[in-house]
């Protein structure tokens, strides 16, 4: 697949940016300023320091099911870039469902995927050179730099080895669908064999829990054997087990 590059120093969102594109254009900023993720969720990002990045794939004549399960070849591409920078025996880099890349229990990176027509934009963040986050994410968050103990990655090299994995899994996913790449997927999920909770808006009264068996070849998480469609999924801790107990 060729891509064609879109940059600006400063966007509203390279996802709005990305709905005026044809499939094969890739936006891209230094800065955006109204970044999101799942759940209406902010992204903030310090300029020049992280991927930020807007790619537009044609899904014409496939069905919701088939587009559904696009999020995750999307993970699976970007687990593989990142694979590429981090150092000599790294710490485990596993996909979180739906969206969330983790290196050692922290996001390294994070996919929005939106459906426009016959479209879909893929909207992904990779914190390549933060070394400081805002307090409340200090904790679950990290970069390739914190992982290298070093500045230095360029983001567009990193750029380039999320767009060529991309370009690979999306044209296995267009030919043979997500079956072909689900055992992969499977290889590297942060959430099977855990007992794990599921909200689907972040005021969720009732979140779902119970023990993960995996990704479900339709793209689903299966949670205590129901197949779970959307929403923001979390490990439990033990002390978390007991009071859902």
């Amino acid at each position: 697949m060729t891509f064609t590059l879109h940059h600006k120093a400063v966007t509203t969102s390279t996802n709005l940016d990305a709905r005026e594109g044809a499939p094969g254009d890739v936006f891209t900023a230094d800065e955006q300023t109204a970044g999101r993720g799942r759940l209406d969720h902010r992204w903030l990002s310090p300029p020049g320091k992280n991927l930020i990045m807007s790619a537009v794939f044609d899904v014409k004549g496939f069905d919701s099911e088939r587009i559904s399960t696009f999020p995750l070849i999307v993970g699976l591409a970007v687990r593989e870039a990142i694979m590429y920078f981090v150092p000599p025996n790294p710490p485990a880099v596993l996909l979180k469902w739906p969206n969330d890349v983790l290196a050692d229990g922290r996001k390294i990176a994070g996919i929005l995927c939106e459906r426009t027509g016959d479209r879909v934009i893929a909207g992904i963040g990779v914190n390549v050179n933060q070394t400081e986050f805002d307090k409340e994410i200090a904790a679950r968050a990290t970069s390739l730099a914190l992982l290298r103990g070093e500045d230095g990655v360029r983001v567009e090299s990193v750029r380039y080895a999320v767009l060529s994995a991309l370009s690979a899994h999306y044209e296995t996913w267009r030919l043979h669908g997500f079956a072909a790449l689900h055992s992969d997927y499977a290889a590297v999920d942060a959430l099977r064999g855990h007992t794990i909770t599921v909200r689907q808006t972040d005021d969720d009264a009732f979140p779902i829990h119970g023990l993960c068996d995996g990704v479900a070849l339709d793209g689903t998480l299966i949670v205590a054997g129901k197949p779970i469609f959307a929403g923001e999924a979390h490990i439990l801790t033990s002390g978390d087990i007991n009071t859902y107990a």
